[in-house]
């Protein structure tokens, strides 16, 4: 087992939560919550996005429009369909994509970046570590939401 199948079985985790659910239920931020599983869903891919390859000097996987929607800091918007949509398209293939462009030794560099959670990122190791934490806090986040919103 290495960190790339721990990201993929946390992002099959993810699916698991939202399968089933309609858009307006995606879309629903319950009371005492800030965002929703929609929101959560896109920060995920976002994050790793920035964490692996801004970080690393390689160009991002996505466009800026939805980087802009799902960064840290931003709250929940209404999505669309087509939306979500591209964010569970790119939810897999993203993943596939990082262990290729690592295993390929394509991170040469590395920014260093202090987490909001109290950790230093020096390396791409850091932060392929990093991520698998991030995505499991919001996998806790998109199950407590779904009790929230299927009811």
């Amino acid at each position: 087992m290495n960190v790339f199948d721990i990201s993929r079985q946390t992002r099959k985790n993810i699916e698991k939560v939202i399968a089933g659910l309609s858009l307006e239920q995606l879309n629903t931020i319950p009371t005492g919550f800030n965002n929703n599983l929609l929101w959560n869903l896109g920060h995920v891919v976002v994050t790793q996005q920035a964490l692996t390859n801004r970080l690393g000097g390689l160009p991002m996987n996505l466009d800026s429009n939805i980087v802009n929607h799902f960064k840290k800091g931003t709250m929940a918007s209404d999505y669309d369909q087509d939306m979500l949509d591209f964010i569970k398209s790119n939810l897999m293939s993203l993943v596939d994509t990082l262990e290729n462009d690592y295993n390929q030794g394509k991170f040469k560099s590395f920014q260093e970046y202090p987490t909001s959670y109290g950790l230093t990122l020096t390396s791409i190791e850091d932060a392929l570590s990093f991520n698998n934490a991030h995505e499991a806090l919001h996998l806790g986040y998109m199950m407590a939401l779904r009790r929230r919103v299927v009811k």
